[in-house]
C-alpha cells in the first residue's frame, strides 16, 4: 500500500499520554496497586433509566439520520432551557454528535477553515482544540486574553468553562465580554461546556443563557456531552447548538460524510436529558470523593488551585511549585497516578491534573497513602 506523501499524522502533536506509561508502571508496582486518577473516565455504573432506553431501542433495523430524531433534539431543547435556563431554541438549532471529541476535532474542517486562518483556544486547554487547528493547518493561539490577538481576527474562538483541566469557571460578566467582543468581529464563538453539571462552588452559565448572550444564539455554538453527567463515555453521546445558519451548514456537510449517531443511543440521550434524579446522584458521589480527596492533598502539603468545578483537582506545591513531572513522580512512588499539567499547555507546568474518577474504595486507598 502507497505511503501519502505529506501523511496527516504528521501535522499533529504528539499524543501526550504514551509519556505517562513509565510512571504507569511505577503506581502498578505499588503493593496495595494503582490508584489511576489520571483521565477522567466514568467508573460508576451506566445509571438504569439508559439501559432501559437502549433495551427499548434495540431493534433498529433502518439507517439512522444526522440530523436526529425530533425526540432528541426536542429533549436537548428542554433540557437546557429547564437545567441551564437557555431559551428561544428550536430544535433546528440541535445536531446530535458522536461523541464530542470527534465534533471538537472536526469542526474546523467541516466548516471549511484552513491555512490562512486562526483559532483561539483556553491558555489551559483539552489538546483537541490544537488538533482540529493543525488537522486544517490553520494557525492556532492558546490565550486567555483577547487583547492578544492584536489586530487580528480569529476565524474561530473555543471557550471552556468549567474548564478541564484547572476546573476555572468563568463568571458571567467575562463571558458577556467575550460574547460581545465576537460579534463585533465576526468571530465564531464556541463553547465546550460538557462539565457544566459539574459545579461545586458559585454558579456556571451556558454562554446560550439570555443573561449573556441576550437572549440569541447568533454567531454562537455550544458543545456538551453525557459522557460525564450521566456516565455515559462509552455511549457516545453529544450535541452542539446555537446559531441556526452554522447548525444547517455542519448538518449539510455532515450528512455528506455519514456521520451519524445510532438511532438507539439517541432514544438514550432523550432519556437521560429528561432524568435529573440520576444526575443528582452521581454529583453526591462526586461531591464526596472531592472532599475527602481534596482533604487528605491539602494535609500532605499540595496546593489546589481553581477546582470549583469539573471532575479534577488542579495541584501544585507551595508558590514556586516543582516540575509538573516532578509532581507526577512523587505520587507515582505511592502509587498514584496523575496527569501532568503540561499536557494541557506550558501555563500548567508547575501543576498535576487529579481525577476524582475512581471507585470510592481508590479513593479511599488514595487518601490513606496521602494522610502517611
Amino acid at each position: 500500500m502507497p505511503h501519502p506523501a505529506r501523511p496527516v499524522s504528521g501535522r499533529l502533536p504528539d499524543f501526550p499520554w504514551d509519556k505517562l506509561a513509565p510512571y504507569a508502571e511505577q503506581a502498578r508496582a505499588h503493593p496495595d496497586g494503582i490508584v489511576d486518577l489520571s483521565i477522567g473516565t466514568p467508573v460508576d455504573p451506566t445509571p438504569e433509566v439508559a439501559r432501559a432506553a437502549l433495551a427499548a431501542a434495540s431493534d433498529a433495523h433502518g439507517y439512522p439520520v444526522t440530523v436526529g430524531v425530533p425526540q432528541v433534539r426536542q429533549a436537548a431543547v428542554d433540557w437546557l432551557a429547564g437545567t441551564h435556563g437557555v431559551t428561544g431554541l428550536g430544535i433546528d438549532q440541535v445536531l446530535p454528535v458522536v461523541g464530542t471529541k470527534e465534533l471538537i476535532a472536526s469542526l474546523a474542517l467541516h466548516l471549511g477553515l484552513g491555512p490562512g486562518d486562526l483559532i483561539g483556544y483556553p491558555e489551559l486547554a483539552y489538546p483537541t482544540y490544537e488538533v482540529g487547528a493543525a488537522l486544517v493547518g490553520a494557525e492556532a493561539l492558546a490565550t486567555d486574553s483577547l487583547t492578544a490577538f492584536g489586530p487580528r481576527t480569529p476565524s474561530l474562538l473555543w471557550l471552556n468553562s468549567p474548564s478541564n483541566p484547572s476546573g476555572r469557571v468563568l463568571p458571567l460578566e467575562h463571558l458577556r465580554k467575550v460574547v460581545d467582543w465576537c460579534r463585533e468581529r465576526g468571530v465564531l464563538l464556541v463553547s465546550d461546556e460538557c462539565y457544566l453539571d459539574c459545579v461545586w462552588e458559585g454558579e456556571a452559565y451556558s454562554v446560550l443563557h439570555p443573561d449573556v448572550c441576550g437572549g440569541s444564539a447568533e454567531g454562537i455554538l455550544v458543545v456538551h456531552s453525557l459522557s460525564k453527567r450521566s456516565n455515559l463515555a462509552g455511549y457516545r453521546c453529544g450535541f452542539v447548538a446555537g446559531d441556526r445558519a452554522v447548525i444547517a451548514e455542519l448538518l449539510a456537510v455532515r450528512k455528506n460524510l455519514g456521520l451519524m449517531m445510532p438511532d438507539p443511543q439517541q432514544r438514550v440521550m432523550a432519556a437521560v436529558l429528561a432524568d435529573e434524579t440520576h444526575v443528582a446522584e452521581q454529583h453526591e458521589r462526586y461531591r464526596s470523593r472531592r472532599a475527602r480527596l481534596r482533604a487528605a492533598l491539602e494535609a500532605a502539603g499540595y496546593t489546589i488551585e481553581h477546582s470549583e468545578a469539573s471532575l479534577y483537582l488542579w495541584t501544585t506545591k507551595g508558590p514556586e511549585g516543582p516540575d509538573a513531572w516532578q509532581l507526577v513522580a512523587e505520587l507515582a512512588a505511592q502509587g498514584i497516578l496523575v496527569a501532568p499539567g503540561v499536557f494541557y499547555g506550558p501555563a500548567g507546568s508547575h501543576h498535576v491534573r487529579i481525577g476524582l474518577t475512581a471507585t470510592d474504595e481508590r479513593i479511599d486507598a488514595a487518601v490513606a497513602r496521602l494522610t502517611r
